[in-house]
């Protein structure tokens, strides 16, 4: 009997689909599982906090592949502008409802040696990729309070055809948060990425006609076991993101 008698086209695409869900859910697993390997040996890792919608980020300044970048051309906080970027998508996806900010949230940002220090949101606007920022510093402002925080990320969702940037005033310092620090809402987010796709496959498994149904739970089975190997040994988000970039320009994702 050849393999197409019982094997539908039907069931050929469900197997793709399952591949490219269970590459991207991978992308998602290393990145959160990555990401608590580097922050356990950065202890004087910054944090940014906008309870509004949720976004509670330790702050890298290498690379946006490894979460929420500082910007080191810019300046740190209370010594002029700062500039902080995000993705919008994959890659944990911080900056995801950034376009849900508006005038008078918080945005608070705990930086070691620095203090806590929080911002009002004042604006947001959609701009070129290259238009140029143009930022103060403190010692030629003279005030601590002419000193704005810079969100930037891509624009619409998925594309990176336009820059998306939120803009906050600082208005106050005090005594740094050390709570807020050692905080880790994301610690099991890539084991709950592994369990949510295993009970998905699973579900479709059962749907799936009892002469196809050992082929898909097969599938499954097999893209979980490698969600769980990452989970446990991660790679470099850098390597991972570089290595993947073919993919998202397939599919149009960035």
């Amino acid at each position: 009997m050849d393999l197409k008698d019982y094997i539908r086209p039907t069931t050929i695409i469900v197997i793709i689909a399952f591949l490219i869900i269970g590459l991207y859910a991978l992308t998602e697993v290393n990145y959160f599982s990555y990401k608590n390997v580097a922050e356990s040996n950065d202890v004087n890792a910054s944090v940014i906090i906008i309870p509004s919608i949720g976004v509670f980020e330790k702050i890298n300044n290498v690379s946006i592949s490894q979460g929420v970048m500082y910007d080191t051309t810019s300046n740190i906080p209370t010594e002029g502008d700062t500039i902080i970027f995000g993705h919008r998508t994959l890659q944990g996806s911080p900056f995801l409802r950034l376009d849900a900010l508006k005038k008078g949230d918080i945005v608070i940002i705990e930086w070691p040696g620095i203090g806590e220090i929080n911002y009002t949101v004042k604006d947001s606007k959609i701009i070129s990729p290259t238009n140029y920022l143009d930022l103060n510093e403190s010692h030629e402002t003279g005030d601590i309070h002419n000193q704005e925080l810079l969100l930037v990320t891509c624009h619409p969702i998925g594309s990176t055809a336009e820059r998306l940037i939120v803009t906050a005033q600082l208005n106050s310092t005090s005594y740094i948060n050390e709570t807020a620090l050692e905080q880790n809402p994301q610690a099991n987010w890539a084991w709950l990425i592994t369990a949510g796709f295993l009970i998905f496959g699973l579900v479709i498994s059962y749907f799936t006609p009892s002469n196809e149904r050992k082929i898909i739970l097969g599938v499954v089975i097999a893209i979980t076991i490698v969600l769980i190997y990452f989970c446990i040994f991660p790679i470099s988000s850098q390597i991972w993101a570089d290595q993947l970039g073919w993919l998202n320009s397939l599919m149009g994702v960035n």
